[in-house]
């Protein structure tokens, strides 16, 4: 049933409305602004007023993997775990992000096509999690990071077969893994996966069939290649050298300016805790690109080692003591990456015709980024969601998921910091 909000404060992506108003629809916003200014024809609406709160827009996290568990062990447990024990850890680490006001996520990486399921399984209401963007079984070499999803391919036909198929069985989006990474043995993040030609067979596949290209990239080459062959957004973008130190490359950040190419640093909850057992502080030159002209949005890797689903406010706050402002990052985690998913026309906004997806959380995110963490209601394409426990908890977010092989999992991070060191 159509219902008005009220609030003190009412982001819309546009503006900051002051004594504000929404109308939610059956599924889409049907106004938004000035409490004072609600028109007529809304009146009589029932109203829900929420004193000392704000209202904005759901929150959108660009990089999750729903097939980790965000344990010490993740990429483990995928392997040993069958489909169907897959698909019901994803539909429960959906329902954790929604929880935490997560109207939106796009899946950069699990086994097959068992995003598209849980993807298609949200949409139709059979179960609740954000709106799902997938990509389905990331390109990796034969061997390269994360094999075991299926995605291996080295020829450029085959590069081209593994495209076709995705789209084939209704992925949303390419994942390509231009570099190593951290969490699969034998892989080295630094190394570059494809050459550039490779990389642009694959672009230019996706293109044929309308999908974007999200390219995991780590090591400075890989970036460039990247770059080079035409990729929608670089995940990571880390500029990661062999012994680990991080090199940035102004020109090379300046094509991604002029390109157009969106950056997702995958920064999350556990920051703080990298930075301190590396020395290297995580997302450093992040403000510089900004800068530059590159468009970043807000994504978490989220399912990672000791990264849980439901601890995404962290990777916000963390984005605020780099410098950025609490204000440009809730446009990273909505308006800007609504628009980096292309979805800019369907939600990361309050405003009529948008899909009604939204948050109300106590306090003012404006001033106090961890005010995102206290949420008093969540609205995703217009229904409402209450998470397990029949409440929302409304404490600040929790600290980083430690466990006792937390630095285990880190252990490529922290040998190659040594051989820089020695």
């Amino acid at each position: 049933m159509p219902e008005v909000l009220s609030a003190p404060r009412v982001i819309t992506g546009a503006e900051t409305v002051t004594d504000g108003a929404v109308v939610v629809g059956d599924r889409a916003v049907d106004w938004a602004g000035p409490a004072a200014a609600l028109p007529a024809e809304y009146a009589a609406l029932p109203r829900a007023d929420y004193p000392d709160s704000t209202i904005m827009p759901g929150l959108i996290d660009s990089h999750v993997h729903l097939g980790f568990d965000g344990g010490p062990s993740p990429a483990a447990r995928m392997r040993a775990e069958t489909d169907e024990q897959q698909l019901i850890l994803m539909l429960r680490n959906a329902r954790d992000l929604l929880g935490v006001g997560v109207t939106t996520a796009r899946d950069l990486g699990g086994r097959g096509y068992l995003a598209v399921v849980v993807r298609d399984a949200i949409a139709s209401g059979l179960a609740r999690g954000p709106r799902m963007v997938v990509a389905a079984s990331p390109i990796t070499v034969t061997g390269g990071h994360c094999w075991f999803m299926g995605g291996e391919a080295d020829s450029e036909d085959d590069l081209r077969r593994v495209v076709r198929t995705h789209h084939k069985h209704g992925a949303d989006l390419i994942k390509v893994m231009a570099t190593g990474g951290f969490m699969t043995t034998g892989s080295a993040p630094w190394y570059a996966q494809f050459t550039t030609r490779q990389l642009t067979v694959i672009v230019e596949e996706a293109r044929r069939v309308d999908k974007p290209v999200a390219a995991h990239a780590h090591g400075i080459e890989g970036i460039r290649r990247a770059v080079e062959a035409g990729v929608t957004t670089i995940e990571h973008c880390s500029f990661v050298t062999e012994t680990n130190e991080r090199s940035f490359d102004e020109q090379l950040t300046a094509m991604i300016a002029e390109r157009g190419i969106f950056v997702c640093p995958t920064v999350n909850v556990n920051a703080p805790y990298v930075t301190e057992l590396t020395g290297i502080v995580v997302g450093e030159h992040l403000t510089t690109m900004r800068d530059m002209g590159v468009r970043i949005i807000a994504g978490t890797d989220t399912g990672i080692d000791n990264t849980p689903h439901h601890q995404y406010a962290g990777g916000l706050e963390y984005l605020v003591t780099l410098g950025f402002r609490a204000g440009d990052v809730l446009a990273m985690a909505t308006t800007e990456a609504a628009a980096a998913l292309g979805l800019g026309a369907v939600t990361g906004r309050l405003a009529p015709g948008y899909d009604a997806d939204l948050i109300v959380v106590h306090g003012d995110p404006l001033t106090d980024i961890a005010a995102i963490g206290q949420l008093r209601r969540v609205i995703a394409r217009g229904r409402d969601y209450m998470p397990d426990s029949g409440r929302f908890d409304v404490s600040a977010p929790g600290t980083p998921f430690a466990s006792p092989d937390h630095a285990v999992n880190l252990d490529l991070l922290t040998r190659a910091t040594r051989r820089r060191q020695a």
